[in-house]
């Protein structure tokens, strides 16, 4: 299989189908930890292979740092997923969520608050990065 922008943006499209199930079934105002949860089973319902919760090490200019961060959810290795269940998306989760796409070289990130009315309206944000625009588009 070839890597391809179009690729990266089904599997989004799908993962954003598995929010939106978790979102009608629940509602808003739960706490982040069961929206993972549910929203992992969602995916892997449907077919995704996710990993959660996936810890990453930091390569700064060739050394590898003791320090390391987790990434909430993985999809098919081309997409991460944050998800929140806060009052409202701030400019520092979407900082975050790029910082992540870049050390991961990842392409593609969704940034998901599950404490929204409307999850696609409000609570959700893509976000690309420079690996997303170098993919072949088809």
């Amino acid at each position: 299989m070839t890597l391809t922008q179009k690729y990266v943006n089904d599997i989004a499209f799908r993962a954003v189908g598995c929010a939106i199930t978790v979102h009608k079934e629940l509602g808003p105002g739960l706490l982040e930890s069961i929206y993972e949860e549910c929203f992992v089973y969602e995916c892997r319902a449907n077919g995704l292979f996710v990993e959660q919760q996936k810890e990453l090490l930091i390569n700064y200019k060739g050394i590898v740092l003791d320090k390391r961060f987790r990434l909430d959810v993985v999809i098919e290795n081309v997409v991460i997923v944050e998800l929140k269940a806060t009052e409202g998306i701030i400019p520092f989760y979407m900082a975050k969520l790029l910082s992540q796409m870049k050390i991961a070289k990842i392409p593609k990130g969704l940034l998901i608050n599950f404490n929204s009315i409307n999850l696609v309206k409000e609570g959700l944000v893509p976000l690309v990065n420079d690996y997303f625009g170098e993919l072949p588009a088809d």
